[in-house]
């Protein structure tokens, strides 16, 4: 399947200033990041953005940058707005992978690209927890799935919640429990992604402070792909940079 991967990239952050530009082994981490997106095969790459210096240092690594307008309320809405300035067709394939994500699995990017068809307009990923700790985390998006791998529901809350193993003891998790964590990638067809920002908000969304609830409340299927791996955690801390950049040294 063909597929365009377009990463949304805003330079302001408030726990790490200029994160997009953050060097990583001599790259920004803007570029680290397209460059694994286009080794998942991309049809092509592009980088979505507000500022100039963004797409000056993508421009230096070869790396495709668009300017966007600077009051998307998020990464889908900017996202959106490049499908449609190079006029991707209504079921052309748009994978929106997070600036911040530089050691992301590239077989994760194909594999979520390839649950979109004519019946899926959205697709997304997950793994299996096995901490107990993750499990009951809020900052843990948690999912659960239909028989046919499909997301009910995303929470920042316990679910399932294990009834009867959780009465007994919540510092283990039971024999066989394996919540799911969301991973966030995101898969779309183009004609349901143009769609999205004219969605309207769900109450949901606003509780959870999740917006992919908004996809679920209007009754849009969202399939999902559960990887074996836990993907390498993203860049959101000073701590993380450090991490990620010993990967790279």
């Amino acid at each position: 399947m063909s597929f365009t991967v377009i990463i949304p990239a805003r330079l302001a952050s408030t726990r790490l200033p200029n994160k997009p530009l953050a060097d990583l082994g001599g790259k920004p981490m803007i570029v680290r990041v397209a460059e694994r997106a286009a080794q998942a095969g991309a049809a092509q790459v592009i980088v979505a953005t507000d500022h100039a210096d963004i797409v000056a240092a993508c421009q230096a690594h070869g790396v495709d940058a668009r300017m966007t307008r600077d009051d998307h309320p998020s990464g889908t809405d900017r996202i959106a707005e490049v499908a449609a300035a190079i006029g991707l067709p209504d079921d052309a394939v748009v994978v929106n992978v997070q600036g911040d994500e530089p050691l992301i699995a590239p077989a994760l990017i194909a594999a979520t690209a390839q649950l979109i068809s004519a019946e899926v307009s959205m697709a997304t990923a997950a793994h299996a927890i096995d901490a107990v700790a993750e499990t009951f985390n809020p900052n843990v998006v948690k999912v659960v799935l239909d028989r046919a791998g499909r997301a009910l529901y995303f929470s920042r809350a316990t679910i399932p919640w294990h009834r009867d193993g959780f009465a007994r003891a919540q510092d283990e998790l039971p024999d066989g429990y394996a919540p799911l964590r969301h991973i966030g990638l995101y898969a779309f067809r183009n004609d349901f992604l143009q769609a999205y920002p004219r969605l309207e908000v769900s109450p949901l969304e606003r509780i959870e402070a999740l917006e992919q609830l908004r996809v679920l409340w209007h009754g849009v299927p969202i399939a999902v792909h559960v990887t074996d791996e836990a993907p390498a955690a993203g860049v959101d801390t000073p701590d993380d940079l450090e991490r990620v950049r010993r990967h790279f040294s």
